[in-house]
Parts: structure tokens; sequence; C-alpha cells
């Protein structure tokens, strides 16, 4: 036998070799009852693209979701509890921070998902990644815990371990992850609720081999409008600060500043009034005294501030005195650091805000608007 012949023969035994190991590979071709089965299932069916392929597949396209990593504290959970201990739960992975006004405009929606679909196999963790130091201290997340009703595990990610294995960078963003441990969706920030539970049910169905229907029920809480022109979240802290204020242009960390505010005011910039100290995170009040006005575009505005000593707060609102939203009285009190509710209109408008403040460590970190 010639040798070019023995060449070619070696050769068709090689492809032989590698058609039955990739055929090998393949995924097994379902019985006839679940391809029934998907086929009576539109989530199962194709019905969308995360279901079009076999996450089970060694190919799949879609990421392994990363593992908890250097977590810190666990509420409503075990401190044993991972990713890999939920293999073949459906996993919605929630980033949030309790003083952000999006997060917590959200949670309504994730705990309704817990409570509707915790049977069908849907597990929901909250990471708490903090955005200011005081939003590590685990008593403080905790008491967020309890105040917002959340019933689902919440682990707490103080140092962003498992924010950045994940690359996030927004609070909320929504993580959703397969019962093989894949990341089919994700979402970032408020809305799109309906998609997000509609791929929830897909996935449950999916994991459990047989149809979840879509349950009807909504939380009563309502959904901001964001067609309207709202002035967006101003920071207020030496670090954080991304616009000059009104009438005080402080240079360094700890700085003590004196101001008075101005007839006339420029929108969207906050104006003080007394003594101040330029912080960190916060621009605190040195004196028993102080003000703080502010011309904002919203339907509500909001603040995060503290005051470890305790401050009082009245509210007024175009130069006319209003009810403290966040207390339902004449004014409220200042102590725990998380938001306070200042105002709610029933309309969207442009109003002047102004706040009096009694009580010296009064910290106003930012302002948030809905």
């Amino acid at each position: 036998m010639e040798k070019s012949t023995l060449y070619l023969i070696a050769v068709l035994a090689l492809i032989a070799v590698a058609i039955l190991y990739i055929e090998s590979t393949k995924p097994q071709i379902p019985s006839a009852s679940a391809q029934s089965n998907a086929q009576q299932n539109p989530a199962a069916s194709g019905a969308g693209a995360a279901s079009q392929q076999n996450p089970s597949d060694a190919f799949s396209p879609y990421p392994k979701a990363p593992e908890l990593t250097g977590i810190t504290g666990y509420i409503n959970a075990p401190s044993n509890l991972t990713l890999a201990s939920l293999r073949g739960k459906v996993v919605l992975m929630d980033f949030w921070t309790y003083s952000c006004i999006n997060c917590i405009r959200a949670i309504p929606f994730v705990e309704s998902w817990h409570e509707k679909y915790a049977k069908d196999g849907l597990v929901v963790i909250g990471v708490h990644t903090p955005e200011f130091d005081f939003e590590k201290n685990y008593s403080n997340v905790q008491a967020a815990v309890e105040k917002f009703g959340i019933k689902y595990p919440v682990v707490l990610d103080s140092d962003y371990a498992t924010w950045g294995a994940y690359q996030n960078n927004y609070w909320p963003h929504d993580y959703l992850i397969d019962a093989n441990g894949r990341v089919r969706f994700d979402h970032i920030g408020e809305g799109g609720y309906d998609e997000t539970e509609s791929e929830i049910v897909q996935l449950l169905t999916e994991a459990r081999h047989s149809q979840v229907d879509m349950n009807s029920t909504k939380p009563s809480s309502t959904e901001p409008s964001f067609l309207q022109p709202l002035t967006p979240e101003i920071y207020l802290g030496n670090s954080f600060r991304r616009a000059p204020l009104g009438n005080v242009q402080p240079l360094f960390e700890g700085q003590a500043l004196n101001a008075t505010i101005p007839a006339s005011l420029e929108q969207s910039v906050p104006y003080l009034e007394g003594s101040w100290i330029n912080k960190k995170d916060a621009m605190e009040l040195a004196g028993e005294k102080g003000a703080v006005e502010l011309i904002y575009s919203a339907k509500n505005a909001n603040i995060v501030a503290g005051s470890p000593k305790g401050s009082t707060l009245r509210v007024f609102l175009d130069g006319k005195p209003v009810s403290c939203d966040d207390s339902g009285a004449d004014s409220c009190t200042v102590n725990m650091q998380r938001l306070y509710s200042l105002t709610n209109q029933p309309s969207y408008g442009t109003h002047r805000l102004r706040f009096e403040i009694e009580g010296s460590g009064f910290g106003l970190f930012t302002f948030t608007f809905g």
C-alpha cells in the first residue's frame, strides 16, 4: 500500500474520532413528553431570546454568575449563604443601598416578587452596597430592612467585593440568574417591572419543566413619571460634590464657613445659612441654627441627612410653612442617617424650598427628587 494511501486512511480515522467526540458532547435530545411540554409552554418554546439557547450547554453564551464574596453581614439569611448552595433555584440579585430613593421606590416590587414566587423556586437576595460610610453600619441596615418590610435575604457588601465581581456601577441593579447559575437578564434603575417579572416567570418555568403563571397582583406603590424635567440629585460633601454651592465655595475638607442666603437664587443650586463645616461626605451645621434653600423642579423633595444629637427641621415651600412629609407634622426630627422626605406635592412643579434647622451636628449629604 502506498504511503499516500496510508496517510489518507489516518486522516479519515482522525476525522471520524473527532465527529464521535463532538456528538458525545451535545446535549441529549429531550423526550417526546418534554418536547410536548415545551410546545405547550411559550416561555420554554422560544418566546424570548433567553429561552432560545440551552443554558446547561457548556458552550452557553450566558456568563456564569460570580459568587457572593466579601460579605460582611447577613440579615434574614444564614451566614453560609452562597449562590452555589442555591443551584437549581432562580435567583434575583438586587444591588441596593438604604438611602437611595430609586432603591426605596423599587423595594415594594422586589418584595412582591419574593412573596409571589418563592414557592415556585425564586430566591431574592438584596446585596446592600453602601454609597456612604454610614451605610456600612449593620444596625443602620437592619433598621432599614425592618422599616421597609423586607423579608427576603439581605447581605452586606460593605467593601464592594461582590459589586466589583459583577462590575456593577448602579443602584438599583437587578441580575436574574437561572437554575444553572448563569446570568440571563439584568435591569438598571427603577421601572421595567413587568419585563423583569416576565423574565422571572420564564426562568422559573424553565427550571421546573412546568408552567409557572404570572401573578397579576401588584404592590400599591406607584411609579414616578420619568418624562417630567426633574432636578438631578445634588451631593453636598467634599468628596461627592459635582457642582459648587450657591453662596459658599469650600476649598478643602474640614473648612469652616459662614454664609447668608441672597434674595435671588439660581435653580438646582443649594444655598446655606449659618455656620457650617465642609466634611468628606456632607456639609455639617456647626452652630445651633442654620437653614438651606433650593429652587427645584419635581413632585417631591428628599434629603439624606443625619444628626447624632438630634436636630429639628421646619419646612417652607414658596415662602409658606408646610408640614414635614417625613413626620406629617409641623416639624420633623432628624437623627439616624437616612433619607427624609421633606415635601410631596400632588403634581410636578418648580418650587423654592427652605428648611430651618435647630441643633448642631446636622449633616446634609444629598438632595434627591421624584
